[in-house]
Parts: C-alpha cells; sequence; structure tokens
C-alpha cells in the first residue's frame, strides 16, 4: 500500500480530486485530499493573512496528525510551491514529489518568478477593491473552458468548489534549502491539451536534482485532468504506486529497481500517440 496526498491548486478545494480518490483507494492505496485553508470546508477561514505558508502548515500538520510516512505527494498547478516547501521541512516523511501541471520552485522563489503572470493575477485584486482576493480565472471559449474544463455539467461542478485566492499564496517564496530535499524523486505530468495564451512552463532539467534521469508524463487534456481524464491520472499514479511498493520491500540481495520504461504521453483514440521523450528511464527522478 502507497500512501497519496493530493494537494490542490489555487481557487480550488480539495472536491476537485473527487473523480481519482476512489480510484487510487481501489487499487489499495490510502488518499487524503484535504481542502487547504480558505476553500471547501475550510472557505470560513479565508483571509488576507492566507499565504503559501499557511497552506504549508496545512500539508505538514496532516501528515504529522495522522503520522504519515513514504508520502507520495502531489500538487496540482500552484501547489507545486506548498509540497515543494513542505517537503523542505519534513524530507524524511515524503517518498515521491509529482508536479502535476504544477509550478516548480528552486529556493527563494515565488510564483511569479515561476509563472510571471501571476504578477496579473494579483494585479486583479487590486482591481477587485479588496486588494486581496485574486478572483477564480474566468471561462474561456473551448478548448479552454475553466481551467481546461469545457463540459458544461463538469464546469458547473468545478463553480461549486472555486474561492477567491488571496495575494500573499503567489508572494510568499518558496523554500528548498534542506539538501535533503534534493535527494526526493520526482515526476512530472503535464497536461498539454489546451494552454491559454501566457501561461509559460519551464523545461524540465534532463537530470533530476537527486541525480536521476528526469521523468516527464504527458496528458492530452486541459488544466484540471482530475476533473476531465480522472481514470488516466490514476493510472499514471498507480504507476508511482507500484513503485513504492517495490523500493519499500525488505532487501533481500535482489535489484529492486524497477523498469519504468520510456516516459510517453497517456492517450485516447483520436490523439496523438507519439513520444514526447526517448530515454529509457528507470528509477523515476
Amino acid at each position: 500500500m502507497s500512501i497519496f496526498l493530493l494537494v490542490h491548486g489555487a481557487w480550488h478545494s480539495g472536491s476537485c480530486w473527487q473523480r481519482v480518490v476512489p480510484l487510487l483507494e481501489s487499487a489499495g492505496h490510502q488518499v487524503h485530499a484535504p481542502s487547504l485553508t480558505g476553500y471547501g470546508d475550510k472557505a470560513n477561514l479565508l483571509g488576507s493573512d492566507v499565504g503559501l505558508d499557511t497552506h504549508v502548515a496545512d500539508v505538514i500538520e496532516l501528515i504529522k496528525d495522522k503520522d504519515l510516512t513514504n508520502v507520495v505527494l502531489v500538487g496540482h498547478s500552484y501547489a507545486g510551491l506548498v509540497i515543494s516547501s513542505a517537503a523542505n521541512q519534513i524530507p524524511d516523511r515524503i517518498a515521491h514529489l509529482v508536479y502535476l501541471d504544477a509550478m516548480v520552485p528552486e529556493d527563494g522563489e515565488t510564483a511569479v518568478d515561476v509563472q510571471p503572470m501571476s504578477q496579473h493575477l494579483i494585479d486583479l485584486a487590486v482591481s477587485s477593491g479588496s486588494g486581496w482576493r485574486i478572483p477564480p480565472l474566468p471561462e474561456q471559449p473551448a478548448p479552454f473552458g475553466l481551467f481546461g474544463v469545457t463540459d458544461p455539467a463538469d464546469i458547473a461542478w468545478l463553480r461549486t468548489m472555486l474561492s477567491d485566492q488571496p495575494v500573499r499564496c503567489l508572494q510568499q517564496p518558496a523554500h528548498l534549502d534542506n539538501p535533503a530535499v534534493h535527494a526526493i524523486p520526482r515526476t512530472h505530468i503535464h497536461c498539454v491539451g489546451a494552454t491559454p495564451a501566457g501561461i509559460t512552463r519551464r523545461a524540465v532539467p534532463a537530470i533530476q536534482p537527486n541525480g536521476s534521469a528526469a521523468q516527464v508524463w504527458e496528458l492530452p487534456t486541459g488544466h484540471d485532468c482530475m476533473i476531465t481524464m480522472p481514470a488516466e491520472l490514476s493510472e499514471l499514479l498507480l504507476k508511482l504506486g507500484r513503485w513504492q511498493l517495490v523500493v519499500n520491500e525488505p532487501a533481500d540481495g535482489r535489484d529492486r529497481t524497477p523498469v519504468i520504461g520510456k516516459a510517453h504521453r497517456l492517450h485516447t483514440p483520436g490523439h496523438d500517440t507519439s513520444h514526447r521523450r526517448t530515454g529509457r528511464i528507470g528509477r523515476p527522478g
């Protein structure tokens, strides 16, 4: 059994994982998908003082309170900053970091540094009149939709879980000054179906901080893949879960290095099935 902790991104709540959680649980894994402070069942706590540090504390508190270890920590979008900073403080409890169409910061970087368009979002807070509340992004014409969601029923459901985002979340820096955090394996999952103008993605270095080859997977869908492609996303996460079972087995002298194969793009009929990367990848990095 692996332990998955799924961390939602800006504006969302833990409810966005509702289609993924049962798929992981039915495979025998333990899954946690909390709402961060200011969202979902914690929406009443939304305030100008809520920032990246608040959300990092949320994740660390849950892990410590439930005494979780060997956690596969998944961060979507903005939560790439959250999981990075959380792992920096408790690296001994984290088995794997998964950046799901997420911001991937260096030490001391803010969301604005990683994704320059974030400054535009901060400017929206000023225009909203509050000075600190960033309203959810508006729906766009297909194929972009609302966070990449285009089905009308799914959009209506998504709207029920959205809250404003405090500007401090985008202004506070991530901290990765603990050398131990760089030893944690990483996997990057990119949603490549539709990317709105102004959104940029940093190239993933060929060699990850722990010295292993980069593992980059792609899903042919929009940003909120947990809503639009939950089965395909779960398939990728389950691969990591199976790898985690291998590396956690008692040593018996056998080679435990898993063979994952090539980084690949999961596909559905009608989508390009070509590999984006062709290098052989062993242990995820």
